[in-house]
């Protein structure tokens, strides 16, 4: 059984930064490809960031382009996604899940606020 668990969010002040994990079970970690998309109250989920599973080739969505990190420790069987320079309106769930499959597990919440 697929076990995708995301952590790290909080609250924090525009401007700021955090960085989020996800520990993943119930697969092996190393073969796919993982995306991190976020869902904010009464919007749809939205794409940021895919990586392809040996961590070679990323993709982020304009919106956040230049100001997030995805990366991952195959070792770690663990995602993880850096928020730099974070604004209002990136406040949402963030979740992990591989890329392609409808697998989001229990998100994490960040909260952009001054």
């Amino acid at each position: 059984e697929v076990h995708l668990v995301a952590s790290g969010g909080g609250l924090v002040q525009p401007g700021g930064s955090l960085t989020l994990s996800c520990a993943a079970s119930g697969f092996t970690f190393s073969s796919y490809a993982m995306r991190w998309a976020r869902q904010a109250p009464g919007k749809g989920l939205e794409l940021v960031s895919i990586i392809t599973s040996k961590g070679v080739t990323t993709h982020y969505a304009d919106s956040v382009k230049g100001r997030f990190t995805i990366s991952r420790d195959n070792a770690k069987n663990t995602l993880y996604l850096q928020l730099n320079g974070l604004k209002i309106e990136d406040t949402a769930m963030y979740y992990c899940s591989r890329n392609g499959f409808d697998d989001n597990g229990q998100g994490t919440q960040v909260t952009v606020a001054s």
